[in-house]
């Protein structure tokens, strides 16, 4: 990108008027107008149809295929009265990405006439191709039927762009031999598998009025915002999702300014058009506002239920990217865009409950005398430090890796933050029996115009990655990109094992003739101090405790992907899936081996990027800029005057250093004969990836040399002022 092209870039940017805001909707006139709700079913179908779809959807039924003929009559009428020629059946591959195939409805007749014709056959069912996804061996090219089918408990919308309407139905995706390739299926299961272990633990409680127990999901998105002449300039950025070479700016987050800062014009008329966009397809967006980098933003929903929640997440993703495109932006999902300036997470607030007994996980004014909330938290307790390794497994990418762990994010280690109130409660437990709680208070602010609020009973903890937020807990670890599924499916699953064995366990103890209260109690002494060890109130970003969690309590520190995906394969994990019911061995090991691919191959392709980025655009800059100083210094003596060389004699200094490393990466990117995925993601982590920092510490240095209208990319100050 020549210095012209760059200057004009900026210009554009600057001159460039935020779109006339509209002016807003009433949300009720907005709210899920794309989406076929239940109140659409109920005045377009039949009674006993609605009866039984309302059934499987609010209570977990078993679907009666019978209705599905007058359900997808009525989808297509409705679809296409708001102008839908499509359908697609809508899925999600082991990728963290969406995936979708478009039929339309059309159905030639035998005298050459079409008609609209949507069957509750094609509804219930599709046939995608099952091999063309990365499936860790599951499907070959030459086996490659898969099939969707249809998720009647997440509602089916329609997709309004720019090219027409379509009518899209989520559904699972699995292979002619029923395995699932998906990430929709495994959280179904999840969550059938958790449903029954609350449920029986509720009834050993004393609760015969028990609804369905559902796990529910809120995901706070995190994401940059750069102009899109500056990102199309950016072939790092456009390729990899993160600049893979780039000074910092003078001033990056330090003076925290951005953070709750006003937001940008440009930038809330492109909010209320993404949030316009949720609305109409029922997504609850309810939060926004700037992020700590500038640059970042973040955009949050209420609770729902984990699998629309999910569903609804990955649509809030492709609304952002497309949305951006539209206000002249490139959204960027990348866990971190830009080094040493904030990353971008997905902290996914989780928590369980139904209709009867409300949400388990609510603890109450007094939670040493809340059996329920005790037990459920305990089992979570227990989850954790079992399978805490698994959690660390389910948010390892490539890119997550450079936000993991640094003084932005939580660390690696996984630890439980109770708050201290809860913390107080457990540790009465684990010595003998819970007397009291600490009291919630008021905050008065010493101000009569000031109104007197109630404060709550514990402080929030932002270094831990699994931290108790007053009714849920909040598992920060999660990445921008990702898919929620994951985390919520090993979530769902541990809590699902963690109640079966307090349900056995109470079961055990009352069989004794131990009355109820104190057999819970037996109970949580015994989770407290089998499992106590995941509780952690102090700083996580600390030496001290990194050091205390390994040594003292035995907690593992997975620091990078290459050591944390091979936690899928231990026999510990695979017997819980299996167990539980969520993944068979053979589904699991695909995960593993479709994660760890997607882990070389970004590498792979970084790598490729910082060879070809640092050979074809940075050293001919850093050349040209060489040559054009050296004349000058040349013509400088001719006519009597001394020009120090020393900034010359630097640039070329770092060209060499840069050039060699340049080489050595290359050189190592050849080997390819690898015994197993684990001994090439160590290769990619421990080899590969230290190369690249090398080219790229040379590069950034020689960009605060080289003259600026030399410097071939956009940087960072453009990018992340410039709005």
């Amino acid at each position: 990108m020549t210095h012209e092209l760059r200057v004009q870039a900026v210009s554009q940017v600057t001159d460039r008027k935020p779109q006339p805001p509209k002016m807003p909707q009433r949300l009720e006139a907005l709210w899920a107008t794309d989406v076929f709700t239940l109140s659409k079913m109920q005045a377009s179908l039949p009674k006993e149809v609605f009866k039984s779809i309302k059934n499987t959807i609010q209570t977990g039924g078993k679907i009666d295929v019978s209705v599905a003929g007058a359900v997808a009559a009525a989808m297509k009428d409705w679809a296409t009265s708001k102008g839908a020629l499509y359908y697609a059946h809508v899925f999600y591959p082991m990728t963290n990405a969406t995936a979708e195939k478009h039929d339309g409805f059309i159905s030639v007749q035998g005298d050459g006439t079409v008609i609209t014709e949507f069957t509750g056959k094609v509804l219930v069912q599709g046939e995608p191709d099952g091999s063309s996804f990365p499936n860790g061996g599951l499907r070959s090219t030459f086996e490659a039927r898969g099939y969707t089918a249809w998720d009647v408990t997440s509602p089916a919308y329609v997709m309004e762009t720019d090219n027409g309407v379509t009518l899209c139905i989520p559904t699972v995706f699995i292979s002619w031999t029923g395995v699932a390739l998906d990430k929709k299926t495994p959280l179904l299961r999840s969550n059938a598998a958790m449903n029954k272990a609350a449920t029986r633990v509720l009834k050993l409680l004393g609760h015969t009025d028990v609804a369905p127990v559902n796990s529910s999901c809120g995901a706070e998105q995190e994401y940059f915002l750069v102009d899109a002449h500056f990102a199309h300039s950016r072939p790092d950025l456009l390729l990899a999702g993160r600049t893979l070479f780039g000074k910092p700016p003078a001033k990056g987050q330090q003076f925290d300014d951005h953070y709750f800062g006003a937001i940008p014009d440009r930038v809330q008329v492109f909010m209320q058009d993404v949030e316009e966009k949720m609305y109409k397809l029922g997504i609850p967006a309810k939060t926004r506002h700037n992020e700590v980098a500038p640059g970042q933003f973040e955009i949050a929903p209420f609770f729902e239920a984990a699998n629309v929640a999910s569903d609804h997440q990955q649509l809030t993703m492709t609304i952002l990217k497309s949305t951006a495109k539209k206000h002249g932006f490139a959204c960027l999902l990348h866990e971190k865009p830009f080094a040493g300036i904030n990353g971008s997470g997905k902290h996914v607030n989780w928590s369980v409950g139904n209709a009867t007994q409300g949400n388990l996980l609510d603890p109450g004014d007094t939670p040493h005398a809340n059996m329920q909330f005790l037990l459920f938290c305990g089992a979570v307790i227990r989850g954790l430090h079992k399978y805490g390794p698994l959690l660390r497994a389910v948010v390892a990418t490539a890119s997550n890796d450079h936000r993991l762990g640094a003084n932005e994010a939580p660390p690696a280690i996984i630890s439980m933050y109770l708050g201290t109130q809860l913390e107080q409660v457990f540790n009465q437990i684990s010595q003998g029996q819970p007397t009291s709680s600490a009291h919630a208070g008021v905050m008065e602010l010493g101000v009569d115009t000031l109104p007197i609020f109630p404060k709550d009973p514990g402080d929030r903890n932002r270094t831990s990655p699994f931290a108790f937020t007053g009714n849920r807990f909040e598992f920060r670890a999660v990445g921008s990109g990702q898919s929620v599924s994951g985390p919520l499916v090993a979530m769902n699953t541990i809590l699902a094992d963690s109640l079966t064995w307090i349900g056995d366990a109470l079961e055990n103890e009352m069989a004794k003739g131990t009355e109820l209260n104190a057999a819970v109690h037996t109970v949580l002494k015994e989770v407290m101090d089998k499992h106590g060890a995941v509780v952690f109130g102090g700083n996580g970003y600390c030496e001290e405790w990194h050091k205390m969690a390994v040594e003292e309590r035995g907690l593992p520190n997975l620091r990078t992907t290459a050591d944390a995906l091979p936690v899928l394969k231990a026999d510990y994990i695979e017997e819980l899936f299996e167990r539980v019911g969520v993944l068979t061995p053979v589904e699991l090991e695909s995960r593993f081996d479709v994660y760890a691919e997607q882990y070389i191959l970004a590498i792979e392709v970084e790598a490729k990027l910082v060879v070809s980025i640092a050979k074809t655009m940075i050293y001919p800059a850093a050349m040209r800029y060489l040559s054009e100083l050296s004349t000058a210094i040349v013509n400088a003596k001719a006519i009597g005057i001394e020009m120090g060389k020393e900034s010359a004699e630097k640039v070329a200094a770092l060209i060499q250093p840069m050039l060699d490393n340049i080489s050595k990466l290359s050189e190592a990117m050849t080997k390819h004969d690898f015994a197993a995925p684990e001994e090439h993601m160590q290769y990619s982590a421990q080899t590969i990836r230290p190369l690249m920092d090398k080219v790229r510490e040379y590069a950034d240095a020689l960009e605060s040399e080289v003259a600026d209208d030399f410097w071939p990319l956009p940087t960072y100050q453009e990018m992340l002022f410039v709005k």
